[in-house]
């Protein structure tokens, strides 16, 4: 499938995922987190590690990804295992994992500097600051640290990253409808907020509601109706019309960020870095993984818990490099002298 076919086709994904998202955006929003995300993990993880994650000559510094994924998944997994442990490592897991927004912008900043520093002496000085940098700011700094991190592996991870990737796909493949599909992507928000909705009409089952809760994200949609000066007597109230919008941009947001990678497997070629051997390891994960969300939610998240992580944090390189050549074609006005000379 040609760049073109590939983006009238995105376009289409963008559209089917914003009206689901607006029948059914909590259902939707579980459905795409349990069963595409799974599958989404294992293909990119798979593919960053046939591309060297991006780090050309630094390959071997992704071990630090690794590392973060295994502080920020262990506690929890540990925890949730009900294994009988001494008090003290108890008291260790519990402080551990209470880290895992400082270890997730530990990732980002290393990320950055992996793409500006050249020598292994002066990334282990690099990583040295940004961990000695990173535990003062969040003991006092706490609070904005601690919202850059929970929207980083979240939001920003599904939807401004995956802005940043198309627009940094259009801008090498020199596509019009490119530039058009990240502005399409861009207008989704102002969408959700200006189409008629009357939000009596959603009420998700229990069920579907503590399941949802499981996942956390009542902090990130708390913090954005808090932006949008839409408290009611200081409380944020999940089923109300703000809280219902927020809720399918969720949705959308998680949906189409799968779906765009789904469809990009001739593009960026991410189906041949899948051998036939680990095809049948990643269909295994991605089966049990359902499997366990099927049987208990709760379990099958924090199975997925160290996979969903590590692959945020490996993409990192990727993300930096993408803003940085999006930014300077930006800067150097490339993008608006490209839409002209195209039309």
């Amino acid at each position: 499938m040609n760049t073109k076919r590939v983006d009238v086709l995105n376009i289409f994904l963008i559209i089917i995922s914003l009206i689901t998202a607006i029948m059914l955006p909590f259902k939707l929003f579980l459905f795409s987190y349990a069963f595409l995300g799974p599958l989404h993990y294992l293909t990119e993880i798979t593919w960053l590690r046939d591309k060297n994650y991006f780090l050309t000559a630094h390959k071997n510094w992704a071990l630090v990804f690794l590392v973060l994924a295994t502080l920020i998944a262990i506690a929890p997994i540990i925890i949730f295992s009900n294994i009988p442990l001494n008090p003290t490592i108890e008291h260790g897991l519990l402080i551990l994992g209470k880290q895992t927004k400082m270890f997730l912008i530990i990732g980002f900043l290393f990320a950055i500097s992996l793409l500006f520093l050249k020598t292994n002496k002066a990334l282990a000085y690099a990583l040295a600051l940004i961990i000695l940098v990173s535990f003062f700011t969040i003991t006092y700094v706490p609070k904005p640290f601690f919202l850059i991190g929970a929207f980083l592996p979240t939001l920003v991870h599904v939807y401004i990253f995956t802005f940043f990737f198309i627009i940094y796909g259009a801008i090498k493949s020199k596509s019009q409808l490119g530039i058009y599909l990240g502005l399409l992507l861009l207008s989704v928000p102002f969408i959700i907020t200006y189409i008629p909705l009357d939000y009596t009409n959603y009420t998700p089952s229990k069920a579907t509601f503590e399941k949802f809760n499981s996942l956390n994200m009542m902090g990130i949609k708390a913090f954005i109706a808090k932006v949008c000066n839409n408290f009611r007597n200081d409380v944020f109230e999940t089923l109300s019309d703000i809280g219902v919008r927020i809720q399918i941009f969720i949705a959308f947001a998680y949906t189409y960020h799968y779906l765009n990678w789904f469809s990009k497997t001739s593009i960026i070629g991410w189906k041949a870095s899948i051998t036939k051997k680990s095809v049948f390891f990643i269909i295994g994960i991605w089966l049990t993984a359902v499997g366990l969300c099927i049987y208990d939610f709760k379990t099958g998240l924090i199975a997925l818990y160290f996979l969903s992580f590590l692959h945020v944090l490996l993409e990192f390189p990727l993300n930096v490099i993408s803003i940085k050549a999006v930014m300077r074609a930006t800067k150097r006005k490339r993008i608006s002298n490209f839409l002209k000379a195209s039309k």
